[in-house]
This record gives C-alpha cells, structure tokens and sequence, in this order.
C-alpha cells in the first residue's frame, strides 16, 4: 500500500520523478563569501541523492549578490557559477534524483547582509536599505528596507530569467521560485506587506504583475519544456510580532494567484504559509531558544533595527516567556481550529529506539507527530481542487510513510517536500523503501538545525536522536560519560558535510 503511493511516479508536463518525496530547500553556509560554491555543498546534496529522494530543490540560490540572504552561500548570479551546479546536478543524477535550483531574491529579509550590501558613513559601516515593495524593514530582523523604482524592478525580473537559462545550461531539470516565505517575490503579492501605488501595487492584479514577469521572461530564455514551479505562502498571517499588522492575503487570493501561474505556464505548486521565515507556523514546532542563545549574537553586526532587541530576549532565559507569549499568540489561535485530516499508523514501542525512548517517549512522539505533521494538508487540497492539472507539492512535518500515502491517496497533494525529517535521517526514503514507517530515531521538531545555521554547520543538534546507551539509573560520572558519547556521536554526524575534503589546488604563478 504504501509503495504503491510514495513510490509512484510524479509526472509533471516535461519532467518525471522516481518517486513523490522532495527535499526541501535547505541550507548551511559552507560556501565562499563570493557566492562560489565548495565540496560541501556537492557532499550535502549526495546525502539525500544517496538516501532515496525522488527530486532536490537546492537552498535559496540568489540571483544576485544584492539580493542574498547570508555570505557563505552559493548563488546563480554569474556565469562562472555554472559549472560548480553542473557537478551538483551531476553528483545527485548518479540516484536517478532530479534536481531543481530554487531561484530567490532576499528583498528586505536578509539574515547577515554582507559587505556588499552595505553603506559606509562617517560614523561607520551599516546595511544599505534593500529593495523591496515597502519602506518598512522586516518584522524579525528589522533590516531597512526601500521601495525600488520601476527599472530596478525591471532589472531583477532580469536577474531571475538570467539566473534560470544558467540553471538549464548547467544541465539540472529544473527550477522553483521561491515566492513565498516573505522574500522579495511575497514582498509584492502581499497585501500585507506591499506599499506600492503604481503598476505593482494596489490590487492583487498588480501584485502579480512582478511575479507573472518573472515568469514570461523566464519561459522567453528556457523555453517551454524546462520545468518550472513556484513555491506559495497561501495563507501569509503576517501579524504575528505587532498584533496591529495586517494579515496579509486572503486564502481565496491565493488561489487566484495559484490559477494565474498555472495559465502563465508554470509546471507545479509548491504550497506553503508565512509571511515571513522564521514564522510561528513554519517550520512547525519550537522556535529555537536554546540555539539562538549560542547563535543569535552574530545578527547583531549586521546592524538590523530589531536584532539586539532580539538578542537580549535570546541571550537571557529569563526573558524567554516574553518572546515566546508573543511566537505562540498566533498558532495558538490558528491550531485551536485545527484537526488532522487523515492519520498515520499508531506509533509502537517496538518502532523506536530503545535509547531514544528514553528521551521521548512513544506517547510523546505520537502528540508530536498529531501536532506537527501534514499542517498544510487542508489549504493544499483545496488549491489543487483550484487549479486544472498541474501537480500539488505540499511542505509540513511529514515524516511518516503510512500518513504521507494516505495524503496522497486522499488527493490532499501530489507529492510532499521535507527538509528538517531528513536532516534528522538522510536516508529517510530508503528506510521507507524497506517497509519502514517511521524512523527508528525520528525527527522531534526541535527545530535546533534551524537556529544553527548561522554559525555551525547545517546538522541535527538533538541529543536525544544521539544516545549510544541506556542512562537509566546511571548517575555521576556515568551520567556526563553517556552525554559526551552522544555529543560526539552528534558531532561525528554533523561533520559528515565535510567528507570528502576539497582536494588541494595550487593556483597558477
């Protein structure tokens, strides 16, 4: 039963997928500050490639230096960079996975901003204001922001049909917009967030218009046989620090953005939510506290209007209550209306790991599992009932084969994209594959992984996933000596990014 869903093909209009699992967009920043990419990166790929996915979406691929999220993170803004995703398409190619260059222009919602991006003055360096469809600067970083002129707008639409004739020429089989999220693409579709009163503002009809640019001059440079998806936020709930925020787009205007890509030729939906990344409904679970208390400090640099509000909420636990009243206001009000529309197989003892039960509980697992999986389910279904017969990819917490098939077969979405689940266990599909439910050490939503990022490498940091022995009744001594096996059985893990090393290269005289 299972296989019969997971394992069938995804047939797009010019583009087929062994299998209906994706790895969301993902990313560490093991690349060069230019925007060059490592052998980091082409090992973090194969995990997946190597674990059973049916296709790749790569992390945010800027198409443009100016419109990057961090340094250290490998862009489609040159030609020179060609190459580098040739070898990454070919690396992954290797398990019959596809992979799809997810194209992506920060706007205002950058994390670190690079020297690139900044403006010296007479009392010092601080970011320059990025372009966008607002003057307001973002909600969680407070970043400035500047609404654009129209050739500039003119210019990156540009940018991203450039970017995408690279990603063809570079042999990969296709690419996603990242319209969602509160990148740039989202700055102008939302209701919430554009401020504009010309020809890319004001209506939904005008909103669009960045969007539905992007993607005329996309097809003019890569034609109409090269895959094309766009990702889609479409429900935004954009007030979620300042209660007096405007909600963003309406559901139903989502849908009528969603039919209009499909008219102007796009291959698949990528549905999501927020306004905003992070967002208190996405990624589902907690925000990372505990992380950012270690990570966080290096925002502060980067001279965003809101960072050392935030750093001081992070650095502090005793403040900790004061964020998270705020994070949790909003999901509190939208999971109370909430009900999981299909179900999974009961989670047994026997299904987890006898040391990892020792953390989390099976009961404990099963509530997480209720909580966070398939949390997009009911707005996918409903926008794929919209559209006339481009596939559904839908984001959400799944990592269970028994729920995934039956949203498939329940016509919620076509296939399911996850990122987090695979962190957590990079041969995930392949235990699927095996007749395997769920993974013995699961996924438990953390969310630390995202916290990470900005200093350490892309990993699961849950010590809980890491035991290597039982620590009932150990006390003492014993105690510290299991958590320093699972720190570095953790590490160990975590460090696998790395293997292969570069070979060393001898510039010319």
């Amino acid at each position: 039963m299972v296989k019969a869903q997971i394992f069938q093909p995804l047939q797009f209009r010019h583009l087929i997928v062994k299998n209906r699992i994706f790895r969301s967009s993902v990313t560490g920043r093991w690349d060069n500050y230019n925007g060059s990419g490592t052998q980091a990166r082409v090992n973090w790929e194969n995990k997946f490639a190597k674990g059973g996915v049916g296709a790749i979406i790569s992390s945010y691929a800027p198409v443009s230096i100016e419109g990057r999220i961090t340094p250290n993170v490998v862009t489609i803004d040159c030609d020179e960079r060609i190459p580098f995703w040739h070898t990454v398409g070919e690396t992954v190619h290797r398990y019959d996975c596809k992979y799809i260059l997810q194209l992506s222009h920060s706007g205002r919602q950058r994390d670190i901003e690079g020297i690139e991006n900044t403006l010296t003055q007479a009392d010092g360096i601080e970011p320059k204001p990025a372009p966008s469809s607002t003057d307001e600067a973002d909600q969680v970083n407070g970043l400035p922001a500047i609404k654009m002129p129209t050739p500039k707008v003119k210019e990156i639409v540009q940018d991203f049909a450039k970017a995408a004739g690279r990603a063809k020429e570079a042999n990969l089989d296709g690419i996603e917009l990242h319209s969602s999220h509160g990148y740039l693409i989202n700055q102008f579709l939302s209701s919430a967030i554009n401020q504009r009163t010309d020809e890319y503002g004001g209506d939904l009809n005008n909103r669009y218009r960045f969007l539905h640019e992007i993607v005329r001059e996309i097809r003019k440079v890569v034609g109409d046989n090269f895959h094309l998806q766009a990702k889609i936020s479409v429900r935004e709930f954009n007030n979620i620090i300042p209660p007096w925020q405007k909600s963003g787009n309406t559901f139903e205007e989502a849908i009528q953005i969603c039919q209009w890509l499909e008219e102007d030729g796009v291959d698949a939906i990528h549905v999501s939510r927020g306004s905003t990344f992070p967002h208190p409904l996405l990624p589902s679970g907690p925000f990372p506290l505990r992380m950012l208390r270690y990570t966080y400090d290096t925002m502060t640099s980067s001279g965003g209007k809101a960072s050392f509000r935030n750093v001081i909420l992070f650095r502090y636990p005793s403040l900790w209550p004061i964020f998270q009243w705020i994070w949790s206001r909003l999901p509190r009000k939208v999971e109370s209306r909430y009900e999981q529309p299909i179900s999974g197989l009961k989670i047994e003892d026997e299904k987890l790991d006898e040391y990892f039960r020792e953390h989390v509980s099976t009961e404990e697992f099963q509530n997480l599992l209720n909580k966070h999986q398939g949390t997009v389910l009911r707005d996918a279904k409903e926008i794929k009932q919209n559209l006339k017969e481009i596939p559904v990819i839908t984001t959400g917490g799944f990592q269970q084969a028994s729920y995934i098939n039956a949203a498939i077969e329940g016509g919620y979405t076509d296939g399911v994209s996850m990122a987090r689940m695979l962190v957590a266990n990079n041969d995930l599909v392949n235990k699927f594959q095996s007749g395997m439910d769920i993974p013995e050490r699961p996924c438990t939503y953390c969310n630390d992984c995202l916290g990470a990022y900005l200093e350490l490498p892309m990993g699961c940091y849950n010590l809980d996933r890491f035991y290597q022995r039982s620590i009932q009744n150990l006390t003492g001594e014993e105690r510290d000596k299991a958590d320093r096996e699972a720190e570095k059985a953790r590490t160990r893990e975590v460090m696998t990014v790395f293997d292969p090393p570069p070979k060393p290269y001898m510039p010319p005289m």
